[in-house]
């Protein structure tokens, strides 16, 4: 009989994304897939095939925003995963994180079965702990890193599925939002980070959009209601601004029928690459890029890797004018999207060096 299986992730939409793999490897050899899920990763979760439920809970040692450390909170997770009855649970976390205090928890829920990647020492709390001798684990792609925890704990991929990042089909319908600029190949600029040190400036992404729109792309400005503000700004100039306006599986629609995304290291540009499309990032090197840029689509990445903000996983640029995203000028992101695309007509070109 195959197992019912608890998976955690308890980060962000991005995070969740990244997980897909693993989840699938998971959904292929067992009879139940519950996610656990933060409120930041919900909403992604629930797009992912093989995810039969989500349970959504706010962590206190994952959660960005953190709220205090409640023993009634914690007792009623408890009580949650309890009624869930699983057989196994896996808790997925990212290098810098512990699983250690989520499988407490379980074991506390009555989970007969536990593991996760853990440096630490982790007592009775995994049953499995999973290490790979002479390989750093940590310096793996994270959709990888996780599906080696799913392969250690005897899930794998079925035949045919190549380990790329997936959603669930179909996607919404999102011709009413797009009011007609589906029709011809189109540019989605995204100009919302989680984080100011991940952001490429207002004012480039401004610069973008104007030199995309010269160049002859439609161009799409998408984010958060929250940051309607930034995007009504970078839309300005003849854009679609669609800030505040889809929900994630309509994102996910809008991204899918673009030709290229524009991105810093953020949840949509993860979106798009679980919807196959290729990706121009603004990649902060606050976080390795061999671990976090979109996972299995073409990319180009831009933005200075070796900067000394380098793997600080810093939340605010620790220089002076955050030089590593502020000096890619936009020219370069016009060049990038014609070389993801396949090139530019003449008229294009000549644009391009009006912008050089």
């Amino acid at each position: 009989m195959s197992p019912s299986v608890l998976c955690v992730r308890l980060d962000s939409a991005g995070d969740v994304l990244l997980a897909g793999p693993a989840l699938r490897a998971v959904a292929a050899g067992s009879d139940r897939v519950v996610l656990l899920a933060g409120p930041n990763g919900a909403a992604a979760g629930r797009l992912l095939p093989g995810v039969d439920e989500v349970l959504e809970w706010r962590c206190p040692w994952i959660d960005p925003t953190p709220e205090a450390v409640r023993a009634d909170d914690l007792a009623h997770l408890v009580d949650r995963v309890r009624e869930l009855r699983v057989d196994v649970a896996l808790v997925l976390t990212s290098f810098h994180q512990s699983p250690l205090p989520t499988a407490l928890l379980l074991r506390q829920a009555g989970v007969p079965w536990v593991g996760a990647i853990s440096e630490d020492y982790p007592g009775a709390l995994l049953d499995l702990r999973h290490r790979l001798p002479g390989c750093l684990l940590d310096d793996l792609p994270e959709a990888e890193r996780g599906l080696s925890l799913a392969r250690a704990a005897g899930f794998d991929l079925p035949d045919g599925d190549d380990g790329r990042l997936r959603l669930r089909r179909p996607l919404p319908p999102v011709a009413s939002l797009l009011g007609g600029v589906e029709r011809h190949p189109y540019v989605v600029v995204h100009p919302g980070t989680s984080v100011p040190a991940r952001a490429w400036p207002a004012h480039r992404h401004r610069e973008a959009v104007q030199a995309l729109r010269a160049a002859g792309w439609p161009v799409v400005v998408t984010g958060a209601a929250a940051e309607a503000g930034l995007t009504a700004s970078v839309a300005a100039d003849g854009a679609l601004d669609l800030g505040g306006r889809t929900s994630l599986g309509e994102l996910a629609a809008v991204l899918a029928a673009a030709s290229v995304v524009v991105a810093g290291n953020t949840g949509p540009a993860h979106l798009a690459a679980a919807v196959g499309t290729p990706v121009v990032s603004l990649f902060a090197p606050t976080v390795p890029a061999q671990r976090w840029a979109p996972y299995g689509v073409r990319v180009a990445l831009l933005g200075d890797q070796e900067a000394p903000c380098a793997a600080t996983r810093a939340t605010v640029c620790p220089v002076p004018g955050h030089p590593c995203l502020t000096n890619v000028p936009a020219v370069d992101v016009l060049a990038a999207v014609a070389d993801l695309t396949g090139g530019l007509d003449e008229a294009a070109t000549d644009e391009l060096e009006v912008v050089r």
